[in-house]
């Protein structure tokens, strides 16, 4: 069977019982799987009304939802190539995916966004709304398009932190080999045999179905015994996540580092007994993970793991095996602090073009600051640059209409993925950088930037978001902005002073060499935002766009310090 298959059989096996939900207003809005296949006949009979047929690509834009699934679904068993996009990403961005990718048909959930489409390239698609795309019969239709091992099912574009999109191809191999790797993994964290069965599972989503592994975790999530809860408000999860009870979700960095210091800030707080005791406890967790220990802070340990950790972990989760964690590098410090918890945090790693994952770590074993082994029938590399290179059948067959970089990044049979990594003797891999986001000095000296922004941002939770500086430079120097942002566990922050930020970089400076020392610092007075243009679609720093955007900052930066 191939994976469409698969969800379809699943679909129609819970047909009386709750596949997907929505949490809107601290309500579930539920469809069982009979309703959710009821939902994509409509659209099917829909698409096949207005003449798309097999090898058309259609846009979905749209946040997250029953509808978005339904619709995914709808086109993939009509053999319609499906071109995902983010509905934050800014009107440009959009229309110029949308006039790359040449869909015949944009499925569109906001009449707003169609228009600003429209009002930019006026010969744009067609657009439907999601209520024209319902609004039909939904009678039974055919079984699901058959695809072949070679057939596309899906065009994601990449985040484009370092230059324009480009539309990743994933075909059906892709797709139905992947799932069989997450399928696998998840039934070693539920401790599940594949014909065992048991209870269902209980699913978290927050992170759009636009991004190559969000689609690959619904599709995964659709295929087996679960009940997954969309979360539509952001700035809710904290209250979504106690009505969801999850058993797993996937998470990014960004999230987990804001929970963390949230809990920190709260328990810092109370004061009292609370915060000494809290604070030895970390201390000694942190000392028995390197073989070390201490009398009076071991007696701290097992006091906070009686009495405070699982009321911590409680308000995350009370049902939680663990945190699954993507996107970006982890801070090691992070993942530390919800294993202290008792939460495991399982790292992955993995690009569009790899159909989302090459690496997954094993729920029965794995090491803080590393992204696990390969998976099973994936090979990874490193260049004598240090690039991790990467083939196996998740490889993709290459980008939208562009041969030259297709062969590029396929060059030599392995796929170049421009991150610099390194693996231990058991085949443990840890990321440790982008290759395009080195910093060279005019000294000649190389410095990654990610390393030493994670230090920052670790030390300085106040600050939003922090960007090395120095690329043909007598010196580091850095970014920071300070602007609200909510968290999954508190409101707004406030602002830093340089003070602080100086205590901390002399902090982080202390024992580095002197080429890699920050000398100079910069407050942005606004956050760096998917909407102002300065982050990718899935958070990642425009590291050109924001020094194009504050340049004449950098630059006094430099002068003032050189002078």
């Amino acid at each position: 069977m191939t994976f469409l298959e698969k969800i379809f059989a699943r679909l129609e096996q819970a047909a009386t019982a709750p596949v997907l939900r929505e949490i809107r207003d601290g309500r579930y809005v539920s469809v069982t799987g009979g309703e959710l296949l009821a939902l994509a006949g409509s659209a099917r009979n829909f698409l096949k009304a207005r003449g798309l047929k097999m090898g058309d690509r259609c846009a979905l834009l749209a946040p997250n939802g029953i509808r978005w699934a339904a619709i995914d679904l709808a086109m993939m068993a009509e053999g319609i190539i499906v071109v995902p996009l983010y509905a934050r990403q800014a009107p440009a961005e959009l229309t110029a995916m949308v006039k790359d990718s040449a869909p015949s048909l944009i499925c569109c959930s906001e009449a707003a966004l169609a228009a600003e489409i429209q009002k930019i390239w006026p010969g744009a698609p067609p657009v439907v709304a999601f209520d024209a795309v319902f609004a039909g019969d939904s009678s039974a239709t055919a079984p699901p398009f058959r695809h072949a091992d070679h057939d596309a099912v899906t065009i994601i574009y990449t985040s484009g932190t370092s230059g324009e999109p480009k539309g990743v191809v994933l075909n059906a191999a892709n797709v139905t080999y992947m799932l069989g790797c997450t399928n696998a993994r998840l039934d070693q964290l539920m401790s599940r045999s594949p014909r065992s069965g048991g209870q269902t599972e209980r699913i978290f989503h927050y992170l759009p179905f636009c991004f190559a592994a969000s689609w690959i975790a619904m599709l995964t999530f659709l295929s087996r015994e679960s009940v997954l809860a969309l979360s539509t408000d952001l700035a809710k999860l904290s209250d979504e996540l106690k009505l969801a009870v999850p058993d797993y979700f996937l998470n990014v960095p960004t999230l987990l580092e804001r929970v963390r210091a949230r809990i920190d800030e709260s328990i810092s707080k109370r004061g009292g007994w609370a915060a000494a005791v809290f604070a030895r406890a970390k201390r000694e967790y942190l000392r028995r993970r390197r073989g070390e220990s201490g009398l009076a802070d071991a007696f701290c340990l097992w006091l906070a793991s009686a009495v405070m950790f699982p009321a911590v972990r409680k308000s995350i989760g009370p049902n939680l095996k663990a945190l699954i964690c993507g996107s970006a590098p982890l801070a090691p410090e992070t993942q530390l602090f919800f294993m202290m918890l008792g939460i495991p945090v399982l790292q992955v790693y993995g690009l569009t073009e790899t159909t989302a994952i090459c690496t997954m770590d094993d729920p029965r074993h794995f090491e803080p600051g590393r992204v696990g082994p390969a998976i099973p029938g994936v090979e990874m590399t490193l260049a004598e640059s240090g690039e991790i290179l990467v083939r196996g059948p998740n490889i993709f067959p290459g980008y939208w209409q562009r041969p030259a970089e297709t062969a590029k990044a396929l060059e030599g049979g392995w796929f170049h993925t421009g991150d610099q990594g390194e693996v231990d003797a058991s085949g443990n891999w840890r990321i440790t950088g982008r290759l395009k986001n080195l910093i060279v000095l005019n000294s000649g000296h190389n410095v990654a930037p990610e390393p030493l922004e994670q230090a920052l941002a670790e030390r300085l939770p106040e600050a939003q978001q922090v960007m090395l500086l120095g690329n043909q430079r007598s010196f580091l120097a850095a970014l920071f902005t300070t602007a609200g942002a909510n968290g999954l566990h508190g409101g707004p922050r406030s602002d830093v002073s340089d003070g602080r930020i100086q205590a901390v970089v002399d902090a982080v400076n202390a024992g580095l060499p002197h080429y890699k020392q920050i000398r100079a610092f910069h407050i942005v007075p606004e956050s760096f935002s998917i909407e102002n243009g300065l982050l990718t679609a899935n958070g990642k720093l425009k590291r050109d766009a924001i020094s194009a955007r504050f340049a004449a900052e950098i630059e006094r930066l430099y002068q003032r310090k050189v002078s």
